[in-house]
């Protein structure tokens, strides 16, 4: 049966959804608990899904009391932000794709509208429909909230992935002591010449190297920002004592590097062996072909 406000009067349909949560609040977690949602998330014990599920219906109640129920920013959604993101996360690297998991987030309503209609079975048709409607819009804005949280966590995770593949694509190799490469292959951009940089930076300070060699023999075109990027790393070697030498320009970056009118004070050399070759040569150290002279 519907509460009653002091007054006498029905209470006001956000309100009535509110005194109906903390009502039903046990049984709305057991039934959730056996939903795709929790059960494939919280595997360790079913009572942690049950918890899980009074968690939620403890913010819905807030954000019910608090009449803001079409609001995702409504304060009581901010306390389970981050399980909401964690069971969006789990469900994705599941294999499941964006729309399955906003579809296994629809499935929460039904049983609470179900158990919202037998409460409210004697309350007047008009009244119940406007509590249904509140309850269906409360539970939108849930479903709201946890595909905003899940998708910020999905990009958060992505962009972490990318720049771990940046590093892993950027290798710097110890070609002799004091010399270093970092051989280059595909596109460059703007974020992956700035992981270029850091790399090579370090790996000039870890390995004391007086010569870097920066190979972009494999890079087909950079663009005007990515040269510049490019210019700045061999400054920055220069700063930090070492020469740096940049190897494999193609015909087509000579020109867009000449054309920019870049500082082209940068050593050079045709291929990586020339590059080695000549740092090899400043240290001391020339390569003696064994079979040279030789009939």
């Amino acid at each position: 049966m519907p509460e009653h406000e002091a007054d006498g009067q029905l209470a006001t349909p956000t309100h009535e959804v509110r005194d109906f949560l903390h009502r039903r609040r046990e049984q709305i977690a057991q039934r959730w608990a056996d939903e795709p949602l929790f059960r494939t998330v919280f595997t360790v014990s079913r009572d942690e899904a049950v918890e899980a599920g009074k968690a939620v219906v403890d913010a819905l109640a807030q954000v019910a009391d608090s009449d803001r129920v079409e609001d995702p920013d409504a304060a009581g959604f901010s306390g389970v932000r981050e399980q909401l993101a964690r069971m969006g996360a789990a469900r994705s690297r599941a294999g499941l794709s964006n729309t399955q998991v906003s579809s296994e987030l629809a499935a929460l309503r039904p049983p609470v509208e179900n158990m919202l209609a037998a409460d409210l079975e004697q309350a007047p048709p008009e009244h119940l429909r406007a509590c249904s409607t509140a309850l269906t819009v409360l539970m939108g804005t849930l479903r709201l909230v946890a595909m905003q949280t899940a998708l910020s966590e999905w990009q958060a995770l992505s962009d972490r992935q990318r720049m771990q593949l940046l590093e892993v694509a950027t290798p710097v190799i110890r070609l002799w002591d004091g010399i270093v490469a970092v051989p280059l292959i595909g596109t460059l951009d703007s974020a992956r010449s700035q992981v270029v940089m850091e790399t090579l930076l370090n790996a000039v300070v870890d390995q004391h190297a007086r010569f870097a060699i920066l190979d972009i023999t494999g890079v087909p075109t950079v663009d005007s920002l990515v040269a510049q990027h490019l210019m700045k790393t061999v400054a920055a070697a220069r700063l930090m004592g070492a020469e740096c030498i940049v190897s494999g320009i193609r015909p087509a970056i000579a020109q867009t590097m000449v054309h920019l009118g870049l500082d082209l004070d940068v050593l050079t050399r045709a291929s990586l062996s020339d590059a080695l070759g000549y740092a090899l040569h400043q240290l001391g150290a020339d390569i003696v072909n064994p079979g040279a002279g030789q009939r």
